[in-house]
């Protein structure tokens, strides 16, 4: 391998995230360079800090292909992520890019590196390009160390991921597999549509299914537009957008309401969101979706607040009515499953979770969450390294300590979020948890699936946590059964982890085996992540 390694930052498409991003990005840079010298090599950036920008990230995928262009394609490269990034920046120079290629993070909750670059490797994945990945705090502990040293000399890293077996049926009892295969002849027989509002969210080239791959499933998209949405947003009456902050009121949810839309949240942000969600909900019924996925970014930022209050309510069973264009409510006593983001495989995810947690009595919300951040509990409650799990503002309030009562909204962050619009923030509650994650891989769908538990911590080291990331966001602190923090990490294909509750541990044993089941019917190739010898039970 070359002396001189390359360096590539891919950033975001909002330049106020890059500018306030960048001070972080270049701490991690600084360390990085400093690991590399420690070894005898040199670091350079491929691509300038460009000062009338005020940062050096790649805030566009030309931009992304005119930085590789101008590179030797053999060469090493490290793409460092100490913030949020836009896969597709860098995506097509690594595609073409024919040099080792190593990922890397920084081990903090400020901005979401981490999920950066765990959406950075399940794109790679999807696309077949070999890569090899690494993450630290410091970049002097010697896991990162050892990791550098092998990629250096052999342009791979080798992480332990003992934690995984194929899931094998035969495993499972009669009833269950009877039932996923009930469930699988169902879905097949009927078919399932995904609504899907604008597709590849902020480069999420993971979270893309292609339609081959759906299709043997019976499952199929009804893509629609977001232009659409918008203008059913503004055909929904005021009284009925009344109406749904009324219910929420009376549910016991507060509003952090200010007075100056730019910078908090006002009413009549709110009640857009209110009539987003009910728009949201009329279209779904329009097309017959089963689930539906609003992309936002970048599409409805400037027109809209933001979609998460709308994408929390419809995922929640007890949720306000949402009126037709005749006055009658909308599958009344549902969820609306929504998946965050446009993200694919989560839709037929929820979709699975739904069919399966209603088939065995369990409650159906789902919640796709970023896997944002892990750290020891300083209370001292728990032993295990606790994640931080948090998605932006769009958890159902069933997963929510308290409900409704337990649930507030308070406005989104500016530099994100330039029209504001509420959250619905909350802290999920104790409980036996199913995860599970769809990807793409090896041009077939894959399913990694385990379970888990989310944990009660003390208020303080809630704050604490909540703090450390992005408080304005609902949090959930959860533990993996059997799977490290560096297993889920050196494993684990999306910024996206789907969860689900169940009423117990054997409760939550048993979706995971149908789900798993119901997957396998499908034609999923499908991995449990912890104790096979659980799994298969």
């Amino acid at each position: 391998m070359s002396d001189e390694i390359l360096l590539f930052a891919s950033g975001d498409l909002r330049e106020s995230a890059n500018m306030a991003c960048w001070p972080a990005q270049k701490e991690m840079e600084d360390r990085l360079v400093a690991a590399l010298r420690r070894e005898g090599r040199d670091l350079r950036r491929a691509h300038a800090f460009r000062p009338e920008r005020g940062h050096g990230f790649l805030a566009s995928q030309r931009e992304g292909m005119q930085a590789f262009a101008g590179i030797d394609p053999t060469a090493p490269v490290i793409v460092a992520e100490a913030v949020w990034q836009y896969s597709h920046h860098v995506l097509p120079g690594l595609i073409h890019h024919r040099g080792p290629i190593l990922t890397v993070a920084n081990w903090s909750g400020q901005w979401p590196g981490l999920v950066g670059v765990l959406n950075l490797n399940g794109s790679l994945t999807k696309a077949g390009v070999p890569y090899a990945t690494l993450w630290s705090e410091t970049f002097e502990d010697a896991p990162f160390l050892d990791g550098l040293r092998s990629w250096l000399a052999t342009g791979e890293v080798k992480h332990d991921e003992s934690h995984v077996s194929p899931f094998d049926p035969a495993g499972s009892s009669i009833d269950v597999r009877n039932t996923a295969r009930r469930i699988a002849t169902g879905l097949k027989r009927d078919k399932v549509i995904l609504g899907v509002f604008d597709e590849g969210c902020m480069g999420m080239y993971n979270a893309i299914v292609p339609d081959e791959l759906m299709a043997p499933m019976g499952f199929f998209k009804e893509r629609l537009s977001q232009s659409a949405l918008y203008y059913e947003t503004l055909q929904v009456a005021d009284a009925d957008a009344e109406a749904v902050l009324g219910w929420l009121r009376s549910k016991g949810m507060t509003f952090e309401f200010g007075t100056d839309p730019d910078t908090e949240l006002t009413e009549a942000q709110v009640l857009l969101q209110c009539k987003m969600y009910i728009a949201a909900a009329r279209m779904a019924d329009d097309f017959g979706c089963d689930a539906i996925g609003i992309q936002y970014q970048q599409g409805l930022k400037d027109l809209l607040p933001a979609s998460d209050l709308a994408e929390g309510l419809l995922n929640n069973a007890d949720r306000p009515d949402a009126p037709d264009r005749h006055g009658t409510p909308i599958r009344p006593g549902r969820a609306i499953a929504h998946f965050n983001e446009a993200d694919e495989c989560a839709g037929i995810d929820a979709v699975l979770t739904h069919h399966v947690h209603e088939a065995l009595g369990q409650p159906v919300e789902t919640t796709l969450h970023d896997l944002r951040w892990a750290d020891a509990d300083r209370s001292g409650r728990v032993e295990d390294c606790v994640w931080v799990l948090e998605i932006s503002g769009a958890s159902p309030p069933a997963h929510h300590e308290g409900g409704w009562a337990g649930t507030d909204s308070v406005r989104q962050p500016p530099m994100y979020f330039r029209l504001g619009g509420g959250t619905v923030r909350g802290v999920a509650k104790a409980g036996s948890l199913v995860w599970s994650r769809v990807y793409v891989a090896e041009g077939r769908l894959k399913m990694d699936i385990g379970l888990g538990r989310a944990i009660d911590l003390p208020k303080e080291e809630t704050q604490r946590r909540s703090e450390a990331t992005t408080p304005q966001w609902p949090i959930m602190h959860a533990v993996f059964e059997g799977t490290s923090r560096d297993q889920m990490m050196a494993r684990h294909k999306a910024n996206h982890v789907q969860v689900a509750y169940a009423r117990s541990h054997d409760d939550a044993l048993t979706a995971a085996q149908t789900k798993a089941c119901l997957a396998v019917e499908l034609g999923l190739e499908v991995h449990w992540c912890g104790s096979a010898g659980i799994a298969n039970a």
